[in-house]
């Protein structure tokens, strides 16, 4: 099953990612995509380099970043695992770099399932 994890920012503290965070998080992708469970990852731009395309009523509406959530989504990640339980052990592992690394930052993690072809199978 694959899985995509989002990453929003609640609280950044005024400091950049220490060396030690970003230290551990190479490793933990290193053994995330050694497992073959880490397909792919990145860092996104803030919103304000975005845009929004909606519809409603029928219509199509564009609206230029940034947006007015107050959790800026700063990055994700992609993972071919067995179970959500899988999942939700690496997205932890990866949160708990983040509180025992950079003191103050805060954040959430969301973790969607992937449909892939398997999901849309014809009835026997």
């Amino acid at each position: 099953m694959r899985y995509m994890v989002t990453l929003k920012v609640i609280n950044q503290p005024a400091t950049p990612p220490p060396a030690e965070l970003m230290d551990a998080i190479t490793k933990l992708g290193e053994e995330a995509t050694g497992a073959g469970a880490l397909l792919d990852n990145g860092g996104l731009a803030p919103s304000a380099q975005g845009a929004r395309i909606t519809l409603t009523g029928g219509r199509l509406s564009v609206t230029d970043g940034p947006f007015a959530e107050a959790k800026e989504l700063i990055s994700y990640a992609v993972y071919q695992v067995r179970s959500k339980e899988e999942v939700m052990e690496w997205t932890s592992r990866f949160m708990k770099l983040h509180r025992d690394h950079w003191e103050g930052w805060e954040g959430e993690a969301d973790i969607h399932r992937v449909f892939g072809p398997e999901d849309f199978a014809a009835p026997e």
